[in-house]
């Protein structure tokens, strides 16, 4: 079979060396896009990564495709119901990065709470002085979970071992999770009213696209902070802007941002058919976030540990091998 890994680092190539050895396997360190495509008309199995646009001008320039296995938890860039039309099966990597990226919560937090980046160019070019530095503790405060899955599990325990309060919010409540880590189930709305710091960890879907927005900015204590490690679609960025300029959310720490495929490649914005899918206001609303002192930015990183990616491209290989065995795993279309 043909094999095509896109968005590949050269770390992540000598994992597939176990399918080259029986198939013809490529590499590619662009995403697929309906562009490229053409060129690999004749591939099988792809692998992608998020920022692989996955949808039917893609897809059907692939007419021999049978598997996407992507090297994500997330499928919000793979059409799926396009995929189960036409008979292509989708992978994904149900589980990686749990500690990992509730990992980088707290580091996005406490990088907010002791001022980390004015501190350390205080530091850097002087005075050598904390004056005007003041941050403030976790312990006390109330932690806001927005969706309590395997990450936000995580999230919930590193959160008590500070010595947080945790309420939070999920579509399926587990009261037996809730009595086992010390923590609170409560509506979406007294959630967001009641809390210090609100976390995301639900995934991207037509429901939570601008989970919040200005009249949920609108119920939070004045001074929140807003930590989103999950996808930039569950913000409207344009209500985040004007919540932190109002001081309704001192700070944000933001792993995620909306259209980040435009933020990596703005040569494409000379391109009017690629341009005509996005909102460029979008665009505009995350360059604004990344200039205001108050808002810590990450490139989408949360995931980026080495335990993390072996434990994705592991998974990967296992589920392109069991669909070559007519086996397939990790099934999500």
């Amino acid at each position: 079979m043909k094999i095509v890994v896109f968005e590949i680092e050269p770390r992540e190539r000598e994992s597939f060396g176990t399918l080259a050895a029986r198939h013809d396997v490529l590499f590619a360190d662009e995403p697929l896009t309906a562009r490229n495509a053409p060129e690999f008309a004749d591939a099988d199995i792809v692998s992608t990564f998020i920022y692989s646009a996955l949808g039917p001008e893609t897809l059907e320039r692939l007419p021999s495709l049978g598997l996407i296995a992507t090297r994500s938890t997330g499928v919000d860039h793979i059409d799926t119901a396009y995929c189960a039309s036409h008979g292509v099966l989708v992978s994904n990597v149900p589980s990686y990065g749990e500690n990992t990226v509730a990992e980088h919560v707290f580091a996005l937090l406490l990088t907010i709470s002791h001022r980390m980046p004015e501190a350390v160019e205080r530091a850097r070019t002087g005075p050598f002085s904390p004056r005007d530095l003041q941050g403030f503790d976790l312990a006390g405060k109330t932690l806001g979970v927005i969706g309590t899955g395997a990450i936000g599990r995580r999230v919930i325990r590193i959160a008590r071992a500070f010595g947080m309060d945790v309420i939070a919010s999920d579509v399926k409540p587990d009261a037996s999770l809730a009595e086992s880590l010390g923590f609170d189930y409560a509506p979406l709305e007294t959630v967001l009213a009641e809390s210090d710091v609100i976390t995301l960890h639900v995934p991207a879907s037509a429901e939570n696209r601008h989970l919040l927005s200005t009249g949920q900015f609108a119920r939070l204590k004045d001074g929140a902070v807003l930590i989103n490690t999950a996808r930039g679609d569950l913000i409207d960025t344009r209500a985040l802007i004007e919540a932190l300029r109002s001081g309704k959310v001192a700070a944000a720490g933001l792993d995620v941002l909306p259209d980040e495929p435009l933020i990596r490649e703005e040569a494409e914005l000379i391109c009017s058919i690629f341009c005509e899918k996005h909102d460029l206001r979008n665009l505009v609303a995350s360059h604004v976030l990344l200039r205001m002192p108050n808002v810590i930015v990450t490139p989408h990183s949360a995931f980026n540990t080495r335990e993390a990616v072996r434990r994705i491209v592991e998974t990967t290989v296992a589920n392109i091998a069991a669909f070559v065995q007519q086996r397939p795993l990790n099934l999500v279309a």
